[in-house]
């Protein structure tokens, strides 16, 4: 397939063209800039070591925090800290090389899967302000390895490693949620069948010279089942949708931020939130962020389990398949593909 020709945000800033205005917002209804201060998320860290031994306590907690914010701060969750700060370190790097060095692993014409930055779809597309390397990286015969970086030295071995210890957070934390609503430890994992799919994107971005009106990522919900995130340690810039007002979540040392998606909103038949939330910007700093997207087996049908649909709570969520087909588009025209599965 033929290679897209685009420019990614450090080219266009690199090139000294100024602000393209594809990347302008129109202004808020609030009148807010687009980078006004937001108070912080009441979260608290939640120790997966005490899900994994069922304590009520910790299960109370997993609960509240995900049917109330759709988001969870997990410590003791398998992967060091040493791992982490590498693979934040290896993707500043990677980011930092030339641009024909980078541009050996750009995505190709319609497809995720690669360097590059927004796929355009339609012609008034609002842009976010990053750039971003995208990889299938489990199962590992889906891998694309000619997208996979060679340089920096020991990206590959990086980041296999860290699939690997995710893969295990990502099952312990499903069986978790599971027990916190009183079913079967394996009845998430089911749903998402042998085949499921992880993905992680890595994502760059650079100091913006318009933050009140320029977003890194515009305001989505995931259409995965969850999204562990690996924040950047110096800047805040993920904010979360609740009751209308933004927030940002905490940074704290060692812990990694779990956010739900569209699917296990689904399966949970709503008890559990899928939320929206954005990336904003700032003139001074640039940040690097990596999400690793856990999808479940394309061929599965998605649908609210049994268990979770009773007279007080009828069924919420028509049966969805291929979810992620409908997403992407809608997901640019900043609609909530969610909305079509809803029963009325």
């Amino acid at each position: 397939m033929e290679k897209p020709k685009f420019k990614t945000v450090q080219e266009v800033i690199a090139g000294g063209e100024g602000l393209p205005e594809r990347y302008l917002h129109k202004p808020t209804g609030d009148g807010e800039p687009l980078d006004a201060s937001v108070p912080e998320m009441d979260i608290p860290a939640i120790d997966l070591s005490l899900l994994l031994s069922s304590s009520h306590e910790e299960l109370t907690k997993l609960r509240s925090s995900l049917s109330t914010w759709g988001v969870v701060q997990l410590m003791n969750h398998g992967m060091t800290e040493e791992l982490l700060d590498k693979v934040r370190e290896l993707s500043r790097l990677f980011f930092g090389l030339p641009n024909e060095e980078k541009h050996k692993y750009a995505r190709e014409t319609g497809s995720t899967e690669g360097y590059g930055n927004d796929m355009i779809l339609f012609e008034d597309q609002v842009l976010d302000w990053n750039d971003r390397l995208f990889l299938t990286t489990h199962p590992e015969g889906q891998r694309k390895l000619e997208f996979w970086p060679e340089t920096p030295v020991g990206f590959r071995e990086t980041v296999h490693e860290l699939t690997k210890k995710q893969r295990r957070l990502s099952e312990q934390l499903l069986m978790a949620m599971a027990r916190s609503l009183e079913l079967d430890e394996s009845r998430f994992l089911q749903m998402q069948g042998d085949n499921s799919t992880f993905y992680t994107r890595f994502t760059f971005y650079p100091p913006c010279p318009k933050p009140d009106k320029v977003l890194g990522v515009k305001p989505h919900a995931d259409g995965y089942t969850i999204t562990i995130l690996l924040q950047d340690k110096e800047v805040e810039s993920l904010q979360f949708l609740k009751d209308g007002k933004w927030y940002r979540p905490p940074v704290v040392p060692a812990t990694i931020l779990v956010v739900l998606g569209d699917q296990i909103e689904i399966m949970s038949n709503g008890i559990y939130k899928s939320p929206v939330h954005r990336v904003v910007t700032n003139m001074e700093k640039e940040r690097v962020s990596v999400a690793t997207f856990w999808n479940p087996d394309r061929e599965r049908d998605i649908q609210p389990v049994e268990e979770l649909v009773t007279e007080t709570r009828p069924k919420l969520y028509k049966t969805v398949n291929k979810y992620l087909d409908i997403y992407h588009e809608s997901y640019q025209r900043g609609r909530r593909p969610i909305e079509s599965a809803i029963i009325e």
